[in-house]
């Protein structure tokens, strides 16, 4: 297909107007949360993504290909880049360094992600690597493989009170929520709120979140919403204060609504090179790892989590374990209750496709 052809049926499939200079200009308006392939969802394994516990270049580089020309029906790479990006743009990529040593954002996808916006035009200054915490984001090693002439970034270097330093953060951007931590003032509206990072708000016009496959004890997982959501406001401890005081499932739609967030969050590009059904968000996940070998892609992050929430419970299942809604706590999970329904509300909210029957999910084999 040529691409004027791609161009235009893309627009035209999206109920668009097709004239001169509007293809690209409605476009533009479609993406965000949840862009312009609400509800799909494209799975790419690999057999070879990954021996004996190493990333494979070459065939991440393949699965990296294919899946962003599966998701926006692209005849080449570089087109299916030119659909979110553009010369002159500022892209964050926020990674997910949590689960280190043993399951984070890996550089072999992070430089494959540089690669493709670099086809788009976007120059290597105008991309940032970011995480909310400093020492993690070193932690993580991520500075140590950056490719040459991207930046790093975060919100805050040293915690305060509540978490809500605001050296990093824009008081203009915030969400307001009737939850506190203990100790903390109700009367204050300070302590009400989480507050953007002003890396998106001032200085990015657009980002990609390159989450993992990885379950989490308070909100059941952590895949493409909650890599967003907290990771990109402050005060978010109060969403889980304690192993009986858990508020994910409403805190983590109300931030991805933040309109900043959902109208600047263009693409979703989820590891499952490996995965984890257990033990999450932190190094308990090393007892249950496991080699997915699959990337997902999508601009819907209600979908892609809608599948990787599946994914996981399988592997619990298999595992001899409940699936996450239903499961007690243990020693390497101790919320009284996990909270993987913040996927379902996320989706009330206009802001996702959560009804599996519903979404459109492609799985391509490689290799």
């Amino acid at each position: 297909m040529e691409r004027r052809q791609f161009i235009n049926r893309a627009v035209m499939a999206a109920g668009l107007p097709v004239a001169r200079g509007l293809a690209e200009e409605s476009s533009k308006k479609k993406l965000g949360i949840p862009g312009p392939y609400p509800g799909r969802v494209v799975a790419v394994r690999h057999p070879a993504s990954v021996i004996s516990g190493a990333y494979q270049r070459e065939p991440v580089r393949a699965m990296m290909r294919r899946g962003m020309m599966e998701l926006t029906g692209a005849p080449a790479w570089t087109d299916a880049w030119r659909v979110f990006f553009e010369p002159g743009d500022v892209v964050i990529i926020k990674v997910n360094p949590v689960g280190q040593p043993y399951l984070i954002s890996a550089p072999e996808v992070f430089q494959e992600i540089v690669a493709g916006l670099e086809e788009a035009g976007v120059k290597r200054k105008d991309i940032i690597a970011y995480d909310r915490y400093y020492d993690q984001f070193l932690g993580g090693g991520f500075d140590k493989w950056l490719p040459e002439g991207v930046r790093w970034s975060y919100a805050t270097k040293k915690v305060a009170p509540f978490q809500l330093d605001m050296e990093g953060y824009d008081p203009d951007h915030y969400m307001e929520m009737a939850l506190v931590e203990a100790k903390a003032n109700p009367a204050n509206p300070h302590h009400r709120r989480s507050y953007v990072a002003r890396l998106l708000t001032k200085e990015a016009n657009k980002l990609i979140n390159l989450g993992v496959v990885k379950h989490h004890q308070s909100a059941g997982v952590t895949i493409a919403l909650k890599n967003l959501s907290h990771g990109l406001v402050n005060n978010v401890a109060r969403s889980h204060v304690s192993s009986s005081n858990n508020s994910c499932g409403m805190f983590i739609p109300t931030v991805i609504d933040i309109p900043v967030i959902k109208q600047k969050s263009v693409l979703n590009i989820i590891d499952g090179v490996k995965a984890a059904y257990h033990g999450g968000p932190g190094s308990r996940v090393g007892k249950y790892l496991w080699e997915h070998k699959t990337l997902y892609f999508a601009t819907d992050p209600v979908a892609v989590d809608t599948i990787g929430l599946g994914v996981i419970d399988d592997k619990r299942v298999q595992a001899g374990m409940q699936t996450i809604a239903l499961a007690p706590a243990d020693e390497d999970s101790v919320f009284v209750r996990m909270q993987p329904e913040h996927i379902e509300l996320t989706g009330l909210l206009g802001l996702g496709v959560s009804d599996p029957g519903k979404i459109d999910l492609k799985t391509v084999s490689l290799g």
